[in-house]
């Protein structure tokens, strides 16, 4: 179905970007054959560097009349494989195009090219007295445009939702080459289908986006974190429902199971607060002012308490902010310290269904003998699920992978969830995505695909089976 990348090509692709943007030998490529996924390495034929949605639009008519697949690329922190280049071909890299190209303060808005990484653009409008609220884990390494690509979430979602919701405005290169810009800086716009939220979230394959206008929030005054420990997982589960049934809405809502918990202290050699606990909640608060912040977190340790809280710690000022948050940021490291070689899931049901999904997985674990920590975001049901290889020798552990993964998956559906809730399907789920859609669904996926890219050139081989 494809062509390789041949003498001809590498030529035209180094007039286009110049040849110090177009790598070949294997050393340079290496950092291009994979992305945060473990376990999933894909060597591309070659790797280019863009600057401008002009450059995308030549290397995309190129490829169409070569025959060539084209890997779109942002930082490479993706969770799903999307940025691997599975199929060979070109890897379309927009580690360049990296700039903040305006902060409008007038309409709250921000525009930035794909490459930006998503803390730089924080700490760039928060500088400003502005906000830009999606928060994924790696936002201080991971790209604005990856987040496009997969509508990144993070544990701010609870309350202020996930990158879609920010997206006002995209500059993309179609597969033909076609230049397109949807939107711009409306807060309204019902012109047509809505393309931009079309584009959002599809993995790189429908188009290139190469600008984007992001909507911005004044930034909140006041933040207040709090750290509640809880003898048994039901109970946490039942203080965060009763928070939202009490009409408070926090910005962030985590929690991390004693297990997890555990593997931090055993990474970091201090000890945590309450480590024995079988949950920790990691509850944020914020707004303009004290009093109404004040009020909020009096309903909620309140609430805590009412529901058997071990404890609340209140933190007010940065300093002691960072040391509650402390073992949810290390979380991922102490499991990737403890096993290496490890798998990772994000479910997500339906806020009342976390105690039962939790309990599922644990008898998921016991049943086949590997050892499962769960963390995540109990305020929108999210849970990030890890299968820990350990000492479980390769051939088993190999076999035992694809089995785990689709009974936590046949589990989270049974509980009216799903079988990702930010990290998208990509390379690694394609073959489950059956599970959760009908036919009817991913036939009509299909042709919206293939309207845009009869050819398949963009990002072939992932989310479809």
């Amino acid at each position: 179905m494809y062509e390789k990348v041949n003498a001809d090509i590498i030529e035209a692709l180094q007039r286009i970007v110049g040849s110090e943007n177009v790598l070949v030998d294997a050393e340079a490529l290496e950092p291009y054959t994979h992305d945060e996924t473990v376990g999933l390495r894909a060597a591309p034929e070659v790797a280019v560097r863009v600057r401008s949605a002009g450059q995308v639009a030549e290397i995309l008519k190129l490829a169409q009349r070569e025959r060539v697949p084209v890997t779109p690329r942002g930082a490479g922190y993706g969770l799903s494989g999307g940025a691997v280049a599975v199929q060979g071909g070109v890897i379309l890299s927009t580690e360049k195009m990296n700039r903040i190209l305006e902060i409008d303060k007038e309409n709250l808005m921000v525009t930035v090219e794909p490459g930006a990484i998503t803390g730089d653009i924080h700490r760039a409008v928060e500088a400003e007295g502005l906000f830009y609220p999606p928060d994924p884990a790696s936002l201080d390494s991971c790209s604005i445009g990856g987040n496009i690509a997969e509508n990144a979430g993070g544990p701010r979602a609870v309350k202020y939702g996930v990158t879609r919701h920010y997206v006002c405005g995209l500059e993309a290169v179609l597969p033909s080459g076609e230049i397109i810009t949807c939107g711009g800086k409306l807060v309204k716009n019902v012109t047509g289908y809505d393309l931009i939220q079309l584009l959002i979230g599809s993995e790189g394959t429908l188009a290139v986006v190469t600008k984007i206008i992001l909507r911005l929030l004044p930034l909140p005054r006041v933040q207040i974190d709090l750290l509640v420990p809880f003898a048994d997982f039901q109970a946490a589960a039942d203080t965060v429902s009763d928070i939202i049934a009490h009409r408070v809405l926090p910005t962030t809502m985590e929690f991390m199971e004693r297990d997890s918990v555990l593997a931090v202290e055993r990474l970091s050699q201090k000890e945590m607060p309450y480590h024995d606990a079988a949950a920790h909640l990691l509850i944020q608060l914020d707004g303009n002012s004290q009093e109404a912040v004040g009020s909020d977190c009096d309903v909620v340790g309140e609430l805590c308490l009412e529901h058997g809280a071990l404890d609340v710690l209140v933190a007010r000022d940065s300093r002691t902010r960072d040391r509650l948050w402390e073992a949810r940021r290390l979380i991922i490291d102490a499991l990737n310290h403890e096993s290496p070689v490890n798998h990772m899931e994000d479910v997500v049901v339906p806020r009342a269904g976390l105690p039962p999904l939790l309990r599922g997985i644990k008898e998921i674990g016991r049943r086949h003998d590997v050892r499962v920590v769960c963390f995540g975001h109990s305020g929108d049901g999210n849970v990030h699920v890890n299968v820990l290889k350990d000492q479980i020798p390769d051939e088993r552990w190999k076999a035992l992978v694809p089995v785990v993964t689709e009974a936590i998956y046949r589990l989270s559906l049974s509980l009216g969830g799903t079988i990702t809730g930010e990290h998208g399907i990509g390379a690694t789920r394609r073959k489950y995505l059956h599970l959760a859609l009908d036919e009817a669904q991913i036939e009509l996926m299909r042709s919206i695909r293939a309207v845009f890219d009869p050819n398949c050139i963009l990002n072939p081989g992932k989310i479809f089976p």
